[in-house]
């Protein structure tokens, strides 16, 4: 049943990663009126309406652009892995980036159910550190992506990905990660994704 499971997942995905190929336009620069033609295949994993179709798949409506555009470029560089994204990024020219970035920054992050729950105390300090890069609240900014509101599921993998080595894309994530706990770090996602 695992099996089938997984090799139905590995099909979809295979599927989702030709359209998004054929629908981004490999090395063709964008004019303004057909960037949202060539993000179209984005819907499929990061939803239509801006709420992803899995747990483990980022928001990116209304993230920050520069985050977008570095997350474009990583993938295509190798320097984070999916196997999907990397074969998106690497469809996707490079004069089409930044717009691309531009397109998904300017929508409305998709609204979520805030939790009433605040922080457990026990990581207060920790998010305070985390606010230097990602701004109060958790919205974003020039230095770092928008946390508040991500799911759950995303923000511990990613986390914990930074912590054991398996995200390296950043150079001052994975020290901030191994310094916390897998209960902190859970706890901080836990806290972030009811934001």
């Amino acid at each position: 049943m695992f099996a089938r499971h997984l090799s139905i997942i590995f099909a979809a995905a295979v599927v989702i990663a030709g359209a998004a190929i054929v629908i981004v336009g490999a090395a063709s620069p964008a004019a303004a009126d057909d960037i949202e033609a060539k993000v179209g295949a984005c819907g499929l994993c990061h939803g239509t309406d801006g709420r992803p179709v899995g747990p483990e798949i980022p928001v990116i409506w209304g993230q920050k652009q520069n985050f977008l555009v570095k997350e474009i470029h990583d993938y295509r560089a190798g320097d984070r892995y999916n196997a999907l994204m990397a074969a998106v990024a690497h469809g996707i020219a490079q004069e089409d980036t930044r717009p691309i970035g531009a397109y998904f920054a300017a929508k409305t992050w998709p609204k979520g159910t805030p939790s009433s729950a605040g922080p457990d105390p026990s990581i207060t300090d920790k998010l305070e550190q985390c606010q230097a890069c990602h701004q109060p609240g958790f919205l974003g900014g020039d230095q770092g992506p928008r946390l508040a509101g991500l799911n759950e599921k995303y923000l511990a993998k990613t986390m914990d990905d930074f912590a054991n080595g398996q995200r390296t894309n950043n150079l001052d994530m994975p020290g901030f990660m191994k310094a916390l706990t897998q209960d902190e770090r859970h706890a901080i996602a836990k806290y972030l994704a009811g934001l």
